[in-house]
């Protein structure tokens, strides 16, 4: 019977079963046929054959040397592994890319999670506080009117029973009826009768019995509700794209603009801002030029730059430290927009692979509105050195620096300020774990400091203060110790540990002693530099010599401490054995009044600068606490006012917490 003739698309099993001759190798035999061996291949079944399957059942299907075939897959697999081992040092590189950026997202986690902790910890501190000072208000309320009706009760009883005691006497000589009795009892008793019938007795209260308490809890607990948000995105550098004139051409002097559109890992647009940016341009030698980004708060951002000379440029953009789209891209900047070559934009789109070119689409406007914000940005771009923003409106206002943010020239809760003869000014960053410092025009200088709670690290600087030999002090509130640093920042030594509870400002008298004020403990340190504790004075309490959670200390020329006693909104003076001299401020919103004073300075007249924290403004007195005039903030109002300081070319700094910058202002003295 003739075999029947098989069909290339239904491959015989019994054709691909092949087996090894014992003793020979890699030789294949054929299945089909016993003792053949397998040298042809069948491309059309894509099986190893014998002669005699090729005079069979595939006698019409195409056939090549089994040899061959071997030789050409060998090959192929060959490139194929090639190929993949190719992708081993991409793959090696995203996975370290992403490693680095898990880590960074559990530190950043890590950072927050404390941050939070920190924060809920200080609110609950300041409702101790709160609760500790209206409690000592009451105490003190209901001990003052308990004295006045306590002792008109006891005026009233003690004449009540001289009353009856004389009646008492003078009863018994009448019903005695002895004569000489009667005489004598009249001449003892009747006079002290006359007397206490006819005496002025406070018949009428006093005082009242009025305690009642003001608590506006649901405006507070309807900002507790919104209290803190966690900030992101999904953006992702890969999809995210750059458009704009500015990279079409950019004239010598004159502003350019790029706007950078976020996508997030499937294309999609971002809708929401805070993304974080960088942006540099760059000649070949490393120079940069100016520029800035606007978070439009959209999900696009604008990068708004001047270069001030021409020739060839270097443009990079990037998201999360991730080049975008295209970048970086090249720049030729020309002395004239005739001057600009019409193929940049062609030659940026080409490097993207997009063919065509829509993410740079000439004069791409901005969705929705321009609300100018400056955007987060990294450190070690061209924003090294914050821009100055000076104030249009006529007022106190030179200038401010800062916006919310970690790195250079940005602040999170910013808390003390100092300023030295050097023409430095000193920010302690608090929530960043870090001394900024600047120069009196508000160049940005260098900072130190690192998170933690070892000698050396900082872990909630509240205070700082320069020494006259040029040392840094810094107050550290959460590691409850005062470390000292070089003008470097390099560190040198602590002090008061285990004798501090809370430090929050700190000065420097003189004699070169550092003066604490102990938030915590409502007590004033002086320490000798080496540590030596010199004295110490206050606690908690409403007295002349006491405290409600004090803030900040400055020093005059006579040698006075000047002490800002927050909740008892008043200033305090003593001198420098811890005597009290005087006391000026109450709670309210008139001349001369605070709401919870902050930081306070002294100038060369010995006039004494308030920052009025609750009411968000500086006051100035002269040395006897009379009040002068105030500092005009109003064109920029401050918005929770902390440090303040005098630099020393006359004008004064201060931290504005609220607003996360400090501002200088125009003093005349």
């Amino acid at each position: 019977m003739e075999a029947q003739q098989a069909s290339p698309d239904s491959s015989s099993e019994e054709c691909t079963v092949l087996e090894a001759l014992p003793g020979k190798g890699t030789t294949l035999i054929c299945s089909q046929h016993k003792g053949k061996v397998s040298v042809l291949y069948c491309l059309a079944c894509e099986n190893a054959i014998c002669e005699d399957c090729k005079k069979g059942e595939h006698s019409e299907h195409p056939t090549d040397s089994l040899e061959n075939i071997v030789d050409q897959q060998l090959a192929a697999l060959q490139d194929r592994v090639d190929s993949a081992k190719n992708r081993l040092p991409q793959i090696r590189e995203a996975v370290q890319c992403l490693r680095d950026i898990l880590q960074q997202l559990i530190t950043q986690r890590s950072s927050i999670e404390e941050d939070i902790h920190s924060s809920f910890s200080e609110l609950h501190k300041t409702l101790d506080t709160r609760k500790s000072v209206l409690l000592m208000e009451l105490e003190v309320t209901y001990g003052l009117k308990q004295k006045v009706l306590q002792a008109q009760l006891d005026t009233l009883l003690q004449e009540e029973a001289a009353i009856n005691h004389n009646c008492s006497l003078t009863g018994e000589a009448l019903d005695g009826g002895n004569k000489a009795v009667v005489l004598q009892t009249h001449k003892d008793v009747g006079e002290r009768l006359s007397d206490l019938a006819s005496q002025g007795l406070p018949l009428q209260p006093e005082e009242n019995d009025q305690l009642d308490l003001m608590m506006e809890i649901e405006g507070l607990r309807k900002s507790i509700h919104n209290l803190g948000t966690i900030v992101t995105t999904n953006a992702v550098a890969s999809q995210s794209e750059a458009s704009g004139e500015g990279l079409e051409q950019c004239v010598v002097g004159h502003p350019a603009s790029v706007i950078i559109t976020t996508r997030d890992k499937s294309g999609g647009l971002c809708k929401t801002g805070n993304a974080i940016i960088s942006a540099e341009v760059c000649t070949p030698d490393g120079s940069v030029a100016d520029g800035e980004i606007v978070d439009h708060k959209n999900g696009t951002y604008e990068f708004q730059y001047t270069v001030k000379k021409e020739g060839n440029f270097s443009l990079a953009l990037r998201l999360y430290d991730q080049h975008i789209k295209g970048s970086p891209f090249q720049l030729k900047v020309t002395c004239s927009p005739d001057d600009s070559p019409p193929t940049t934009t062609a030659a940026n789109a080409a490097s993207t692979g997009s063919s065509d070119g829509g993410a740079r689409k000439r004069s791409a406007k901005s969705p929705g509105s321009r609300s100018r914000q400056k955007g987060v940005r990294r450190g070690g771009s061209l924003f090294s050195t914050p821009k100055k923003r000076v104030n249009p409106i006529e007022d106190d206002l030179i200038f401010k620096i800062g916006t919310k943010g970690r790195n250079k020239g940005e602040f999170t809760n910013l808390q003390g300020v100092a300023a030295c003869s050097t023409g430095k000014i000193l920010i302690a960053d608090s929530n960043n774990q870090c001394v900024q410092i600047f120069s009196n025009t508000g160049e940005f200088q260098s900072r130190f400091g690192v998170r933690g709670r070892s000698p050396g690290q900082l872990q909630r600087p509240t205070g700082v203060a320069v020494h006259p030999n040029g040392d840094i002090i810094i107050a550290d509130y959460d590691n409850k110790w005062v470390s000292i640093f070089s003008s470097e920042g390099k560190y040198k030594a602590k002090l008061g540990s285990g004798r501090l509870m809370g430090p929050k400002g700190v000065s420097v008298d003189q004699n070169g002693h550092v003066i604490v004020v102990d938030n915590k403990a409502c007590t004033v340190f002086i320490f000798q530099p080496s540590g030596k504790l010199v004295t110490k004075f206050g606690s908690r309490g409403i007295g002349d010599r006491q405290f409600a959670g004090p803030h900040f200390a400055a020093v005059n020329n006579n040698n006075e401490i000047i002490i800002t006693d927050f909740h008892n909104h008043s200033v305090k003076v003593f001198n420098a054995d811890g005597d009290f001299l005087l006391k000026f401020g109450s709670n309210g919103e008139g001349n001369g009044q605070f709401n919870a004073p902050t930081g306070v300075a002294v100038d060369v007249n010995g006039n004494i600068i308030v920052a009025d924290w609750g009411n968000s403004r500086i006051q100035v007195f002269d040395g006897s606490g009379s009040f002068l005039s105030y500092i005009n903030t109003a064109a920029d109002p401050l918005y929770g006012p902390q440090g303040l300081a005098l630099t020393s070319d006359g004008h004064v700094v201060v931290a504005d917490s609220g607003n996360h910058c400090f501002k200088v202002y125009r003093y005349l003295q």
